[in-house]
């Protein structure tokens, strides 16, 4: 059952199909290079506990919002990281504390696009803990993978093909906003 919730966690973030977290942990990679490395652990860490958090929540039956409001949230998060990335100053310790801290609340909206479907997998279980942790692990993992080829393509494009930081940003940002916008045109539920 462990590898089951695990292969899950991990299929949920690496699905193609569902490109919206992929197209996140883009726009959350996109200021970074290969040697910030732990500041990307930290972030990429930050956006699960947030997910963590609301598959509990949703698991446990606390909270129950609107997959159609959750829907249109889940790319205003990515459209808004990438405003920021554009924007942003120099980091400070404050603004990493501050960057961070969203990055765990927009992982609290991306948990809650999955939390229903979660919420139906678990059934009956009296535990969700082990389903949970297992989901989790998977989550993570499948991030690390993400943000290893992002970085990958990060380095190479800084370093070999010598493109300036300030302009990879700027088109990896501005495509994943550009992406971002037009799935929140197709959700607006108003």
């Amino acid at each position: 059952m462990f590898s089951s919730y695990l292969q899950l966690g991990f299929e949920h973030i690496a699905d193609l199909n569902g490109y919206d977290h992929i197209l996140f942990i883009v726009a959350l990679c996109a200021i970074y290079q290969l040697k910030e490395w732990r500041k990307i652990l930290i972030l990429v860490t930050a956006f699960t506990v947030g997910h963590s958090i609301t598959l509990a929540l949703a698991a446990l039956k606390v909270v129950n919002v609107s997959s159609e409001i959750v829907e249109f949230l889940i790319p205003l998060t990515i459209v808004l990281t990438a405003v920021y990335n554009v924007i942003k100053k120099p980091a400070s310790k404050s603004s990493l504390i501050a960057y961070y801290t969203v990055a765990l609340l927009f992982g609290l909206i991306h948990g809650l696009g999955f939390s229903n479907f979660f919420r139906s997998l678990l059934g009956r279980e009296s535990d969700i803990t082990m389903p949970l942790l297992a989901f989790n692990i998977g989550l993570e993992l499948g991030q690390l993978i993400i943000v290893a080829a992002i970085l990958g393509i990060n380095f190479v494009m800084l370093n070999t093909l010598k493109v300036k930081q300030r302009e990879w940003n700027l088109f990896i940002s501005g495509a994943a906003a550009g992406i971002a916008f037009i799935m929140m045109l197709e959700r607006i539920f108003w």
